[in-house]
């Protein structure tokens, strides 16, 4: 079964670059700049940042259906990321560095199965969980900070 991953938008987020340390503070948010890589996966191009590369680091509400499950986490924006990652049936760098956390939601935004998948081998696991017609989407999460990374759609 073929699936699709997507990145953010980088839209939303392009006037963050232009406010004031003091501003992104107030937003509970800060510009970090990588000192390593892995370490810094920017959710827009679905890659880690590059040791000197700046990003923002941002509360983002990844899942915003008024439901239980509604849910915001931080996340790593990198500077100049101005085309999302979107591919069919291809698992981007971020995710395939780091094991998962893979949480299905049905339409309603209902959490209705989840599984853990090391990245190297999410295939079988992003598979088996679209197979199930009540899954609408699912959302991957990095495993052991548990920040959203990306979604995945059945195409």
């Amino acid at each position: 079964m073929s699936f699709r991953i997507r990145g953010l938008d980088p839209r939303p987020f392009a006037p963050l670059w232009s406010v004031t340390d003091r501003e992104l503070a107030a937003m509970a948010a800060r510009r970090v700049r990588a000192d390593r890589s892995p370490g810094f996966p920017d959710r827009v191009t679905l890659r880690d940042a590059l040791p000197g590369e700046w990003l923002l680091l941002v509360n983002y509400e990844h899942q915003p259906a008024a439901t239980p499950f509604r849910a915001r986490h931080a996340i790593y924006l990198l500077e100049g990321a101005q085309q999302a990652f979107d591919a069919i049936d291809d698992v981007p760098p971020a995710l395939r560095l780091r094991p998962l956390s893979l949480r299905a939601f049905d339409a309603t935004h209902e959490l209705v199965a989840a599984d853990l998948a090391e990245g190297a081998g999410i295939e079988p696991a992003v598979e088996q969980l679209l197979h199930d017609p009540a899954v609408a989407y699912v959302h991957a999460h990095y495993a052991k900070p548990g920040c959203y990374a990306a979604r995945i759609d059945r195409v």
